[in-house]
């Protein structure tokens, strides 16, 4: 199947191609037609789908279809909501590149820079806005954007929405965008809570699952390091200068462990970038755009910095710490790998994380081999580290010992 099988006209076939693409993958495939028919969808796909070009061709041709003369001022007719700013930024070059032989204009809206710059970008006039929950409701508590024009209504990785609290900003937006809107929800896995606000807002709509999230990438080869916590950096450094080459991403489970193993690679002499939500916007956007580049070769994230990022032609991904959600861990290799090529995923487990490997194994249905001769083993008897706060050295009670001896008092 081609592009030009799904009915898309001519101006935008113009930009896939010059683009790169030739066919579909299967989550365009599939929910393209559905959403030019004007239908709600839910589509269920992972990260490296190609979804974002899944909602982003139908829309521009839906819009295209009716397009008004600039002179009246442009409304905005498709809105897009994306958790992170990585996400918008990257969903919005989407439109642009796809967009570019149309008359249509997009643009993109987050938290985190200046609100002046963007407010006269709406000013101007646009088609489609992308935009993060809390900016966009800022743009309209200060009456800068109008969303009663809105017939098509997108929420991109809804169940990372939910998980960073943006609950209620979603159902909010919801209702300020007309009632007889067109609403796409695309989530990488489906747990109830999506569900849920599925059911609130939806009418009926088309489910769509591409490849659960269960199967783990397929040329993704797989190992597995038992260590001890304490001496998981020691290895981490061990094996880059042995085994692991080439351009890497690294999860840690907090910000404070990327600052910390950052600050290790760089002072052991490695080419290092890092992203998490405590950086500032122009630092993440630097990061991510070095990395892109190979001026750093390593890329220490957490989950919530790097989901969904593009990125191209990655050799290894690093598990520094699993983990707890099974489904992060077919997220996180799923990110090399990709286009037939072969890629590399290295987990680093401590006595705390064994139950977390086996919730992964009995999700993607495979055994991961274990590397056992390297220079860090952990003890198999080991128990996991508890840390017990250490109590008062006074007893409880207030009495001293010496008032609690029966002597004769002076009353």
């Amino acid at each position: 199947m081609s592009f030009k099988d799904l009915k898309l006209n001519k101006p935008i076939l113009r930009a896939i191609a010059e683009a790169g693409y030739d066919d579909p993958t299967l989550v365009q495939e599939k929910t393209i037609p559905v959403v030019l028919e004007r239908k709600d969808v839910i589509t269920s796909a992972q990260t490296g789908t190609g979804k974002t070009a899944a909602f982003a061709l139908p829309i521009l041709q839906l819009l295209f279809d009716k397009q008004e003369a600039p002179k009246k001022g442009k409304k905005i007719k498709a809105l897009v909501i994306s958790p992170t700013r990585e996400l918008a930024i990257q969903i919005a070059k989407n439109f642009t590149t796809y967009g570019k032989h149309t008359n249509l204009r997009s643009a993109v809206v987050f938290g985190g820079t200046s609100i002046e710059p963007q407010k006269d970008i709406l000013a101007k006039g646009i088609d489609i806005l992308v935009a993060t929950p809390g900016r966009l409701l800022d743009l309209h508590k200060q009456d800068l954007l109008n969303l009663d024009y809105v017939e098509t209504f997108v929420l991109d990785e809804a169940d990372l929405m939910l998980d960073m609290g943006f609950i209620d900003d979603v159902k909010k937006i919801e209702r300020l965008c007309p009632e007889t809107k067109q609403i796409l929800l695309f989530s990488a896995t489906m747990p109830f809570k999506v569900e849920q606000l599925a059911n609130s807002i939806l009418k009926s709509p088309e489910r769509i699952e591409v490849t659960p999230t269960s199967s783990a990438a397929k040329n993704v080869s797989q190992v597995l390091y038992y260590v001890p916590k304490r001496n998981k950096i020691e290895l981490c450094l061990h094996e880059l200068r042995n085994t692991i080459k080439g351009s890497i991403l690294i999860f840690r489970r907090t910000k404070f462990g990327v600052d910390k193993l950052h600050q290790t690679l760089t002072n052991n002499g490695y080419k290092a970038e890092r992203l998490h939500g405590d950086r500032t916007q122009t630092e993440r956007q630097n990061a991510l755009a070095d990395f892109k580049r190979n001026k750093v070769n390593i890329l220490i994230a957490t989950d919530v910095a790097a989901r969904g990022i593009d990125i191209n032609q990655l050799d290894a991904v690093i598990n520094f710490d699993l983990p707890n959600i099974p489904e992060t861990y077919v997220h996180r290799i799923g990110r090399t790998g990709r286009a037939e090529n072969l890629g590399h995923a290295y987990s680093f487990c401590s006595a705390d994380e064994k139950t977390y490997i086996k919730t992964i194994q009995q999700l993607i249905n495979v055994q991961i081999p274990i590397i056992d001769n390297h220079p860090y083993p952990l003890d198999p008897k080991a128990k996991p580290i508890v840390h017990k706060k250490q109590g008062s050295k006074y007893k409880k009670g207030r009495k001293s010992e010496a008032s609690k001896k029966k002597k004769k008092r002076w009353y």
